[in-house]
This record gives C-alpha cells, structure tokens and sequence, in this order.
C-alpha cells in the first residue's frame, strides 16, 4: 500500500492499524519472553526420603534424582513430561522392574533440583546423570515420556544406551508449537525446539515407542513421522488402545510394553 493510499485512509483506520500492528508484535515479544513458562511447569517431589533421592551436582545447579539402589548390570533412567512429578513413578517401576536400578531425574526447577529448565542445560544434564550411572551399571536403559522423549533420544544418540523407550513422543516440539499459535512466527520465537527427528537416524539400539490412541497433545502424525526417521529394524511402535495422553500410565499394558522394551 503507498504512502498516497495511506494518505486517503480516515485517520482513525490508520490508528487502528497500527495500534493492531503494536499489539501483534508485543504478543510476539510476550511469547518470546515468556515461552518457558509455557513449556515447563515444575513439580514438587512427593517421594523425598534420603533412601530414594541421590544428589548430583552439576557445574551450575544440584539435581535431584529419585532412585530404587539395585546391585547388579541394568539400571533404568527415566524423563518425564513437562509437569510430571517423576518420583510418583517409583513405587511402580520398583515392583514392575526388580532387577533394574531406577533413576528418575528432576528437571532443573523441578523437585528439589535448583536452576531453571532448558532444552540445552537439560541435555547436559542428562548427559551427566548417564555417565554416573553408567560407572555402575554397563547396561542402561534410557526412558522417556512425552517431553522427556526429546531428553532421552538426544541421549540415546550421545551414549552407549542398550534400550530406547519412547512413551507419547513427538517428531519436533517446534512442529507442535508451530500448530498450536499458527498466527506467530513460532519458527523465529522458540528457543527450545526439542527437534528429535534430527537424532532418530543416530540410533542403533533397539527403540520402543509407545503412542497413545487418544493423544489429544501429540499429534499420531508427529509420532509416525518420529518413527519414519530410525533406521529401518531398529524401532517398533505399539499403541495402547483406548489411552490418553495423560492416562496412558494407567493402563494395564502400560508397564507390561515398558518391561517389553527392556
């Protein structure tokens, strides 16, 4: 539109324009800002005794893992969701996996653990808590649910994991924001993308994904497209009838596929 045009417009219209113009772009600025806030909303630990928490201090925070201590070669790490209580978890996993250590990590803010959560300090964080568990159990099962499968296949693809589990994972984060605000340009605003397709096709050991039937957070398309990126052979997906995104855990066939996968 030229300057002229603009020039003929009521002035009220070019006021309503531009006021419409501000407040698109101090949406944009708000979602930028406070796009964490919107991804991750911690929890507090409802199993906190000092037999099941280990402390793990990392270069800029102090993490709080709750965990079941088991003698032996195989241990479990668990990811949970991006407001998952993970300590909820280890009443359960303790009786379904008796011959797996059980390690489930609070994100930072989460829990106990200190610092503020990100895709980047997460991932480090992962990082650290596989190479500590790894110096006691050569067999490591990585795990992850929902939010979690981008932590646990971004590890998986980093180390020497000997089984993947995926329970209600997507393709990218960044797809599913982008579908959720499609009148922002989620592309340029978000930080944390969680894009696990780019680590599918570095995974070797065998991967089980878990999809929901009635997802109504993950799109099945997001997970399908997940699927399509491993190597061929290397991953399965099975779908518990009848579940939801959040529910899934209370199906009967949820703790059996887990133990499948293991």
């Amino acid at each position: 539109m030229s300057l002229r045009n603009i020039s003929r417009m009521p002035r009220i219209l070019v006021y309503i324009l531009v006021a419409v113009a501000a407040l698109y772009l101090l949406l944009c600025v708000a979602l930028f800002v406070f796009q964490r806030a919107l991804i991750y909303f911690p929890q507090p630990s409802a199993i906190a005794t000092p037999d099941t928490v280990l402390k793990l201090s990392v270069a800029d925070a102090d993490l709080q893992v709750s965990i079941r201590p088991h003698n032996g070669p195989k241990a479990l790490i668990y990811f949970g969701g991006n407001a998952e209580d993970v300590s909820r978890n280890l009443p359960d996993f303790s009786q379904a996996f008796p011959d797996q250590a059980i390690y489930l990590m609070h994100y930072r803010g989460f829990g106990g653990s200190t610092g503020s959560p990100s895709e980047e300090a997460i991932a480090r964080d992962a990082l650290d808590l596989f190479d500590r568990v790894y110096a006691e159990h050569p067999q490591v099962a990585v795990v992850g649910r929902s939010l979690g499968t981008g932590v646990a296949i971004r590890l998986a693809s980093q180390r020497p994991a000997t089984r993947l589990i995926l329970i209600t994972p997507y393709n990218s984060v960044l797809e599913i924001a982008a579908r959720q605000y499609q009148m922002f340009p989620v592309k340029w605003l978000l930080k944390d993308t969680f894009d696990s397709g780019q680590y599918a096709a570095h995974i070797s050991v065998p991967t089980l994904l878990i999809a929901a039937e009635h997802d109504d957070v993950i799109p099945r398309s997001s997970t399908v497209r997940l699927y399509g990126q491993f190597i061929q052979g290397v991953a399965t997906m099975k779908v518990i009838a009848g579940a939801g995104h959040n529910s899934i855990s209370e199906s009967p066939d949820y703790l059996k596929l887990i133990g499948s996968g293991l």
